[in-house]
């Protein structure tokens, strides 16, 4: 299906309306290393997002700043940080404890 943009470009874009576009735009960032991360952040940015976030845990937290920095500085340098929210969740461990877990959401936007 395609749709018919104001600028008379047409666009095969579909809207899933089960997802809110926070989930559209966000990376979770994992054990990749950091370039790949960067990578969809410039994809993202690429393909027409205005906003990008950047979600981490735990010790991958010092991984989400290095993603936002390198895509800041080295790949798109109009990129500024929007947000930072931290917080805490409490996860389950295999023996049934519970255990803190830090986070954080990195708001990148042009």
């Amino acid at each position: 299906m395609t749709e018919e943009n104001t600028d008379g470009k047409s666009s095969s874009k579909k809207a899933d309306p089960d997802k809110k576009q926070d989930d559209l735009d966000c990376i979770l960032v994992g054990n990749k290393n950091v370039m790949s991360y960067v990578l969809a952040c410039v994809t993202l940015f690429n393909k027409g997002a205005g906003e990008v976030i950047i979600k981490a845990r735990g010790r991958l937290i010092s991984r989400a700043v290095d993603v936002a920095e390198i895509t800041r500085h080295r790949f798109i340098s109009d990129l500024t940080v929007k947000n930072i929210e931290i917080g805490t969740t409490t996860v389950q461990t295999d023996k049934g404890s519970d255990l803190n877990v830090s986070t954080i959401d990195i708001t990148l936007s042009r």
